[in-house]
């Protein structure tokens, strides 16, 4: 072999072993840290006035990126449920209103706005969700009937059409539309754990990602 093409072979080699490494340790980084959210977005997750689900103080928070009128948040409502019942005391919700549905939407969490005010997020949450098949018909919401389900719950309907008006509510729900754009939500409902993304998505993973964060504020 000529002394050209030993000093190519040698710097092939070196060249695909450097490939290699730099390979090994991003896919070593990749596996081993979870992604964040960007720093620029993660003060979007959480404001202050958003309804919480269990403890305040729980070390480990999901964010959900709701809308009452999506069925895959009622199918994952109980999910939730179960996981904070599972991790009692370490674990919190913290709900985003993603109003993607319209008008049923806006309506919807617009009461639960007023809920809130009230005392009453918890029972109005459930009950909506409860009898969204009777209510939140994407292409034509009965919006009627939804106030009737509220008020079913415990609502002061007559007070709760007075204060969706109020500017703290009219507040919320823009605030959060524009948190909701920020943060680039595209899909309800979508899930931060302590500012993890879940990714990939499903109840599984759900479960799986908030035990590792229980496990890691424990030690």
């Amino acid at each position: 072999m000529s002394n050209k093409s030993l000093v190519i072979s040698v710097l092939s080699f070196g060249l695909a072993i450097f490939v290699a490494l730099i390979w090994f340790e991003t896919r070593s980084r990749s596996v081993a840290q979870p992604g964040y959210v960007q720093p620029e977005i993660a003060e979007e997750l959480i404001r202050s006035y958003s309804p919480i689900l269990g403890p305040e103080d729980a070390p480990v928070t999901i964010v959900e990126f709701f809308d009452p009128a999506c069925e895959a948040c009622r199918a994952f409502h109980p999910i939730v449920k179960d996981i904070l019942s599972q991790h009692d005391g370490k674990v919190r919700v913290v709900l985003r209103y993603t109003p993607f549905h319209g008008p049923g939407s806006e309506t919807a969490i617009k009461l639960l706005e007023a809920a809130r005010m009230q005392g009453k997020f918890e029972p109005v949450l459930e009950s909506l969700l409860l009898y969204q098949n009777a209510w939140a018909s994407h292409g034509a919401p009965d919006l009627e009937k939804i106030g009737k389900i509220a008020a079913g719950a415990g609502l002061d309907l007559e007070a709760a059409l007075t204060q969706i008006k109020s500017p703290d509510v009219v507040a919320v729900f823009n605030q959060d539309r524009a948190d909701v754009e920020k943060v680039g939500v595209r899909q309800t409902p979508t899930f931060f754990v302590n500012g993890k993304p879940l990714d990939p998505f499903g109840a599984d993973e759900l479960r799986a990602l908030v035990a590792a964060e229980v496990a890691a504020a424990g030690s």
